[in-house]
Formats: C-alpha cells, structure tokens, sequence
C-alpha cells in the first residue's frame, strides 16, 4: 500500500503542485527556486516527536537563514491546527496543511503504517532537500528526531562547500 515508488526522486524536479501555508498565500514550485528549500514530512501537529522536530528546525532557522535556505514542516493537519501549534511554539517557518494527502502522495509518505501490531495510513517522518534550481538533491525516510535538524544543516553545508570549491 505505499506510495514510495511513485514518488519524487532524487534529481527531479516538482511541477504543478498548489498546497496551503500558514503564510496565507500558497506554495507553488516556482517558490522552490532561488534559495535551497527544506521540505520535512511529520505525523501529528502538538505530538511530542513533532513538537521536538519542529523546536530543533526552529532553533538553528538563523543558521539555515545564513545558507540561503527555507524550511517548511508539512503534515495532513488542518489549517487551524497548524496556525495553533505555530504559534504555540512559535515557530519561525511555514507550515503545509494537506488534509486530502496529495501533496503528501508526490513524496511517497503517507504509508501504511504498524504500531504495537496496528496497522493504518499515516505519514512517515521524512525530509526533503531542494537546491536553488528546484532540483531535489537528497532526502531522508524515516527519519529519527534527535539530531536530525543539524544533519540537514549539515548537509547544506556540504552542498555549498563543494559549489564554493568548484
């Protein structure tokens, strides 16, 4: 029942897709282009994984912010839950609502999922990186939280490194 292998690859890019920001104006792919972007996939606004995800993205913004980047935190969560957990936790970035999955669908992360022996359809924590051009150029699947953020950050740099010395 996955969708992983319909999904997004690395060196391709995403075209024609509208989702909804906390920003009030939509993301397109055009807004991918200029900048690296940082796209990461969470299953639950206000959960304690989500929350600490968000915190470590939020915590080195300025450091992603020096490497000409931009972070979005995407899950299927409504509008309003996402402006809630936002602004509870004060978050610096933009959040994607995509209740009816479809933006999800383009990555491969709404999967079928098994807890304690329960099977069902959720999001597999996941993260996505985009150079300047919208290119995707990695991209991490289930992933685990702690230290996750500085691996990306990290990840970055290295991208920018290897440009610089090129």
């Amino acid at each position: 029942m996955s969708t992983a292998n319909t999904s997004i690859a690395i060196g391709q890019r995403l075209t024609d897709f509208s989702v909804d920001t906390t920003a009030n104006t939509p993301l397109t792919h055009q807004d991918l282009q200029g900048h690296y972007t940082v796209i990461y996939f969470y299953p639950k606004d206000s959960t304690p994984g989500c929350t600490t995800e968000g915190k470590d993205f939020n915590q080195r913004l300025p450091e992603f912010t020096q490497l000409n980047t931009v972070i979005y935190g995407a899950s299927m969560d409504s509008m309003k839950r996402h402006y809630n957990f936002k602004n509870k936790q004060d978050f610096q970035f933009e959040l994607i609502s995509d209740p009816e999955g479809t933006f999800c669908a383009l990555f491969g992360v709404y999967q079928l999922k098994n807890n304690f022996g329960i099977e069902y359809m959720g999001i597999v924590r996941s993260t996505f990186l985009f150079d300047p051009q919208g290119t995707l150029i990695n991209e991490w699947r289930k992933v685990k939280v702690k230290g996750h953020a500085q691996e990306v950050l990290e990840t970055i740099q290295s991208y920018q490194n290897n440009e610089n010395n090129e």
